[in-house]
């Protein structure tokens, strides 16, 4: 499995998890809600439910009964789909090993979970995500990008001096893109410390369970906008 399929496989688990839906209505998601995805088309997510069925995580079933030709109050019976010659939409449901085995990717904290793209669709999922996995995640996608930051900034002043202004510009723009995206997690690491603290200093604080969907409260940004982990400038 390349790495791109398995974050459309976690995205398709992860949004399947929340409610069960047809092929588009997923696409609208993934296209809408995680933006990542926005190049996907339908021929490349079929053949990942269609693999997410047969590993047992998905099953499938039709939108309602297409032989149902009962009345609504104010709406003509409708003919069944094979009358109709078209197909019943088909609706994917998560079965209970999808759910377990959706529980046990979100576990996962290492290296792969802190590249631009998985960490922009872990990030999504973060509401069904405990504490503690989250601060790891954002640890070490926050080192990554200091690790980069490190190497951009070598690499701009060996080439400086033979670089004309606009590619000097595109490089400038990279870095400040990478040093913004380290402060907004910045941000977000020491929310998620403070809300552990004050649970932890609060009476009730040792009956409380860390528990997914505890944010701790994120924090507010100026321009109400976040960096995309998709946008940055690998150098």
């Amino acid at each position: 499995m390349s790495r791109r399929s398995g974050i459309l496989e976690f995205a398709v688990l992860g949004l399947l998890r929340e409610s069960p839906m047809h092929g588009y209505e997923l696409r609208k998601r993934l296209n809408t809600s995680l933006g990542i995805f926005r190049a996907f088309s339908y021929g490349t997510l079929y053949p990942c439910l269609k693999t997410l069925v047969a590993s047992g995580w998905l099953i499938e079933e039709p939108a309602g009964d297409p032989a149902d030709t009962t009345p609504v109050a104010g709406r003509p019976a409708t003919p069944s789909s094979s009358l109709t010659g078209r197909r019943a939409k088909i609706v994917y449901r998560l079965t209970p090993e999808g759910k377990e085995h959706f529980e046990e990717l979100l576990s996962h904290t290492g290296p792969d979970a802190w590249e631009d793209e998985h960490f922009a669709a872990r990030f999504a999922f973060f509401g069904q995500t405990e504490r503690e996995v989250r601060m790891r995640v954002l640890e070490g996608r926050r080192s990554r990008l200091e690790e980069r930051l490190e190497k951009m900034r070598a690499s701009l002043a060996r080439t400086r001096e033979r670089l004309d202004d606009y590619t000097l510009e595109l490089q400038r723009h990279g870095m400040e893109s990478v040093e913004r995206e380290v402060r907004w997690l910045n941000e977000l690491i020491e929310s998620e410390r403070s809300g552990r603290d004050q649970r932890r200093s609060s009476p009730e604080g040792s009956a409380q369970q860390d528990t997914p969907g505890e944010t701790g409260g994120l924090p507010r940004h100026r321009d109400n906008t976040r960096p995309d982990p998709s946008d940055d400038t690998a150098m």
